[in-house]
Parts: structure tokens; C-alpha cells; sequence
């Protein structure tokens, strides 16, 4: 099987939602290189793996994920010349440690027991 690039939108809502994913996807032989963007919901896989095995990988974790593009993965470019501080990029807002899908919920419940039984 070759090398392909394979990128999937997946749903990212926190830092504790990318880092099932990326357990997720590194699990399957053959990815050599997994990259997740948070803020795009963009995950990148390079590797000889089949994007239908990622995707249920990533449903057998409960995260949605959709198939993007398939391709072979872009070659090097030559260097290029570092960048002057103007043309840095802008500091990106971090992830929330945790999400509402991810937090859990405490459950409890109150038995009235007075001793009779009725059915109405």
C-alpha cells in the first residue's frame, strides 16, 4: 500500500477531545504522521492506512469524523527564509481543558420508601 494524506474534519471542542483523537488514530499500523488543528477541527494523517479504518477507529472513541481529501502527501519544498517578526503568526486562543461531551455528570437518585405500595 502507499503513502497517502489523508485529512478528516473531525469535532474538537478541547485539549482533553484532541487528545483522544490522536490516541485514536496513532493505535492503527502504518500512520507515520498524525497532525490535529483544534481551532479548524482538521485532523491529518500521513501513512499507508486506510481512511476508512481511521474513520472507524474514530467512532469506536464517539468522535464524528468526515473524510475530506485523499492524496499523496506533498514533497518537500526547499528551505525557505525565516521570518522577520512582522510576519509571525499571531498567538492562537489554547483549548479549553475540558468540554461538555467530555465532562462527566453525576448522576443520583431518591428513593421514597414509607413502606406501602401502590400502584395507581
Amino acid at each position: 500500500m502507499s503513502i497517502k494524506k489523508i485529512v478528516l474534519k473531525v469535532t474538537i471542542n478541547c485539549q482533553k477531545c484532541k487528545t483522544e483523537v490522536l490516541k485514536a488514530v496513532s493505535k492503527l499500523t502504518g500512520v507515520d504522521e498524525v497532525t490535529v488543528d483544534g481551532e479548524k477541527g482538521i485532523l491529518t494523517v500521513v501513512g499507508s492506512v486506510d481512511p476508512v479504518c481511521i474513520a472507524t477507529q474514530l467512532k469506536k472513541a464517539k468522535i464524528y469524523a468526515e473524510i475530506t481529501s485523499v492524496g499523496p502527501p506533498k514533497k518537500p519544498d526547499d528551505p525557505k527564509p525565516k521570518p522577520t517578526e512582522s510576519d509571525k503568526p499571531k498567538p492562537c486562543q489554547p483549548l479549553p481543558p475540558c468540554c461538555n461531551r467530555c465532562e462527566l455528570v453525576a448522576v443520583s437518585y431518591v428513593t421514597y420508601d414509607d413502606g406501602k405500595c401502590s400502584i395507581l
